[in-house]
């Protein structure tokens, strides 16, 4: 992998490969063009069948040079209505969008993964998180050769699921220049524990609980002192949790929007994520995790006002 990632041998890396995209133009309206994108995705393993990321790419009319967001959705199919919400939001200020279709979506999901999901053992959950971070790199490397994208100016929007992946894609990629964080948080094991809808699954006492946690913050803070790239690793799942690379985020101009009444994602997560980052601009909106967007009216002119100020 070229040198926009930490040196790092990390399950993140991948071979850069010639982009062999297609590209579809699927409609026209008056203030953008609507296209479908192609990609051969960059890993396989296992449950995950080698389909090719599949995206959605909507580029503002009269513009060059546009700046570009990389949307990522949550689990399920509903999820991706909030991406085409903001890709048109986008799209009026003359920012592209490419809404990245992930490999839980029907759009690419296999039968075998469908029929098991969401039983899936910890290999195959660490395989999900590995393989929707490469693609959205493998996105950004398809975007730095599109001459009508400003490559300098290249963001992420991440809802729920969507949110940990941007989170681990921008503290591993030095390309990105900005993250929306949309509904979630950080410490992946006090989301299950405190969480209202997932506390059911977590099995572990709570002695062992908070002997993983001391484990976990003695880590971050070496991760602080040292650099992720210089150490070794104790245990994988911190790879897959994005407070590990909050560190990486700090000083970068991040957004986080949160809900009050959050069922899925406690606020004590959503705290740690956002004091790991160095407290960046925090939005709660009264709401759980999906009437949140019922708000939307609201939500729109922060996402748009806060990805103008970052591309001026």
């Amino acid at each position: 992998m070229s040198d926009h990632l930490f040196d790092l041998v990390n399950p993140y890396r991948y071979n850069a490969q010639d982009i062999n995209d297609s590209l579809e133009l699927l409609e026209k309206q008056q203030k953008w063009s609507h296209f479908r994108v192609c990609l051969p995705s960059p890993l396989k393993s296992g449950l995950f069948e080698h389909k090719p990321i599949i995206g959605d790419y909507i580029y503002p009319k009269n513009v060059q040079r546009a700046p570009l967001v990389i949307l990522i959705h949550g689990m399920g199919g509903r999820s991706v209505i909030p991406c085409k919400l903001i890709a048109r939001t986008l799209a009026q200020h003359g920012i592209a969008s490419f809404i990245l279709y992930l490999i839980f979506h029907e759009n690419r999901i296999s039968a075998e993964l469908k029929k098991k999901y969401p039983n899936l053992s910890s290999d195959e959950w660490f395989d999900s998180y590995r393989i929707s971070v490469t693609d959205v790199m493998k996105v950004i490397d398809w975007s730095m050769l599109r001459p009508e994208i400003a490559v300098d100016k290249i963001a992420l929007a991440g809802i729920s699921f969507g949110g940990f992946i941007s989170a681990i894609t921008m503290g591993l990629d030095k390309r990105i220049a900005a993250s929306i964080l949309i509904v979630m948080g950080g410490n992946s094991e006090k989301i299950t524990r405190h969480s209202f809808l997932l506390r059911r699954q977590y099995k572990l006492d709570e002695n062992e609980y908070e002997k993983n946690q001391q484990q976990y913050r003695k880590f971050l803070i070496e991760v602080e002192k040292s650099g992720l790239e210089n150490m070794d690793i104790p245990k994988r799942s911190y790879l897959t949790d994005p407070l590990t690379y909050c560190f990486y985020l700090r000083n970068r101009p991040v957004l986080m929007i949160n809900a009050l009444w959050d069922e899925m994602i406690p606020r004590t997560a959503t705290l740690d994520m956002w004091n790991a980052c160095g407290k960046p601009p925090l939005i709660w909106f009264p709401a759980t995790h999906a009437s949140i967007w019922l708000w939307y009216p609201l939500m729109s002119p922060r996402i748009s006002g806060f990805l103008k100020s970052v591309f001026k």
